[in-house]
């Protein structure tokens, strides 16, 4: 069977501005809008197929413009949609503010795709080629945590499972977070994610505590690159000197082009040298979305 992406994260609509700055508490700011995109879960897939890995978004989705928005970026990229849409709810937006040194901060109010329901997953075949994607957006008690945690712990065991934990996850720390890392072959963290998961001091201190005997662990650095962890080993990968206007979905990039790499039969290392390549194109490049094609990854990766 072909490998493949499946994944049973939050695919929503980002609604982009660019603002001078954040606005003070009470205050107001005057932002551009860069129009609406699908974000979260649909960045990685997006990536993950750009990148040749067939993709498929296991995830709930809704009734809406909002939901059929998400639907068509996803078709026209090829990523199959397994669930049906949410008879009640809309999709959820995102709104995402990207500062003039790219840097971006989030306000997330969900929609249909955190009302993931158990029946409707327990029909997602899950093969033993195929890698999953979870997010821990979709972890949150608000959200799909409830579904999600058992279902994880049910898949097959040569399933590859990613974990992207997020910030709000990390913050808030639900159950299901604990649950999925049990069962986690890999994860992919920021470093504020990751010294906040293990309360360590070091970036390298923080991939080698998230790290374990079968867990990988990816550790994003942003222009510096990444650090990989297995098992209590931890590498360096450096990054790419580019010149950054928009940072919304580098995680995402750099991720769906992990996976794809790892589905290639890649080691590690070198994994995440195409994955840094892919994140570093994709901030130069305004919006969500940005991930580059296969061949720009490595044309980059091989300078």
């Amino acid at each position: 069977m072909t490998a493949r992406l499946v994944s049973v994260g939050n695919a929503l609509i980002d609604l982009a501005l660019d603002v001078p700055h954040l606005p003070a508490h009470g205050g107001d700011v005057r932002g551009r809008s860069r129009g609406l995109h699908a974000g979260g879960a649909a960045n990685v897939l997006l990536a993950a197929r750009r990148q040749g890995l067939p993709a498929a978004y296991a995830g709930a989705h809704g009734t809406g413009p909002l939901g059929d928005r998400v639907r068509a970026l996803l078709a026209a990229e090829g990523v199959a949609v397994l669930l049906a849409a949410h008879p009640a709810f809309d999709t959820g937006v995102d709104v995402a503010f990207t500062e003039p040194d790219g840097e971006r901060s989030f306000a997330t109010a969900f929609g249909a795709e955190a009302e993931l329901a158990a029946a409707a997953l327990a029909a997602v075949a899950i093969g033993d080629d195929d890698l999953v994607h979870v997010s821990g957006y979709g972890l949150l008690d608000a959200t799909n945590g409830a579904v999600l945690g058992p279902w994880i712990a049910g898949l097959p065991e040569r399933a590859t499972v990613l974990l992207d934990p997020g910030p709000l996850a990390v913050v808030e720390r639900p159950a299901a977070l604990d649950a999925v890392l049990a069962r986690a072959d890999w994860m992919s963290a920021s470093l504020a994610e990751a010294l906040t998961l293990t309360g360590e001091a070091s970036a390298e201190g923080a991939a080698r505590a998230l790290a374990s005997r079968d867990r990988g662990a990816i550790v994003r650095l942003g222009a510096e690159g990444c650090l990989v962890a297995v098992c209590g080993s931890v590498e360096r990968v450096a990054g790419f000197a580019v010149e950054q206007v928009d940072a919304t979905g580098a995680g995402d990039a750099h991720l769906g082009a992990f996976a794809a790499a790892l589905a290639r039969g890649e080691a590690p290392a070198r994994a995440a040298r195409i994955a840094n390549a892919a994140a570093a194109i994709a901030v130069t490049r305004p919006g969500p979305a940005t991930a580059p094609t296969l061949a720009e990854a490595l044309a980059l990766a091989r300078g």
